[in-house]
């Protein structure tokens, strides 16, 4: 009895692991988030039974019928896929799951994924740490509208000097932008917003710390704060001959 942890990537599905496909194509069941792209879903066999568990906005409490489901599906004997975007041990819920499947004596194969909050901003061309800019960064997640979850310390934060990458924050924004600014970053820190980063659909507002709320790009968007989110290196640089 196994269940396969897999990280689907950001968003692009040529970034999906090789080793992900691979479980992917012989699955019999793949168990799959709301935004997996639909192109992943079609690398599983005819006649694999797919289940949509995505969770919309503030549906977080659904968490133990999943770990309930994938402890069905896991004791079924049937080769098992929980396809999860991004990185499922970056704020994905990834460690829960398998908690969960252990605790019910079903093995557990993790498979990491490329996570948005490294990804979305490369592919805008900001790269989080820098040698010359920026030689830290941290990831926090600003979900469900709440900056004071445990664990994040607002205060802290506004202190540092490096790269900060918020996800899930779209719906805190200002709040964030207020605690951050209120415990020492400049109103003039540099800020990028990055909606459905590496795909099509891309989207990429650049801002300040004290305009970010007037960033009106939706929800899935990664939030870099700091002197990297001023750079993009995809643009054509000109030189002089």
């Amino acid at each position: 009895m196994t269940v396969a942890l897999v990280g689907a990537g950001p968003g692009d599905p040529g970034l999906l692991t090789r080793r992900g496909a691979e479980l992917l194509e012989t699955a019999e069941v793949v168990v799959y988030d709301r935004l997996v792209a639909a192109e992943l879903l079609e690398l599983a066999p005819d006649g694999a039974e797919l289940v949509d568990v995505g969770k919309g906005p503030g549906q977080s409490g659904r968490q133990a019928d999943i770990n309930e489901l994938l402890v069905a599906y896991g004791r079924s004997g049937r080769r098992v896929v929980r396809l999860k975007g991004g990185d499922p041990f970056v704020f994905g819920r990834g460690g829960e799951e398998a908690e969960a499947l252990r605790r019910a004596g079903v093995d557990v194969e993790i498979v990491p994924g490329v996570t948005s909050a490294f990804a979305a901003p490369a592919a805008a061309g900001i790269p989080v740490t820098h040698r010359t800019v920026s030689t830290s960064v941290t990831v926090v997640t600003g979900h469900a509208g709440d900056p004071t979850l445990p664990g994040v310390d607002w205060d802290v934060l506004g202190r540092l000097e490096g790269t900060l990458v918020v996800l899930m924050g779209m719906g805190a924004r200002s709040v964030i932008a207020e605690r951050l600014m209120a415990a020492g970053r400049r109103p003039d820190t540099p800020v990028a917003v990055v909606r459905w980063g590496t795909t099509d659909r891309q989207e990429v507002a650049r801002t300040t710390l004290d305009r970010l709320a007037e960033v009106g790009l939706e929800a899935p968007a990664t939030i870099v704060v700091g002197a990297v989110a001023a750079l993009d290196v995809t643009a054509v640089v000109a030189t002089e001959v």
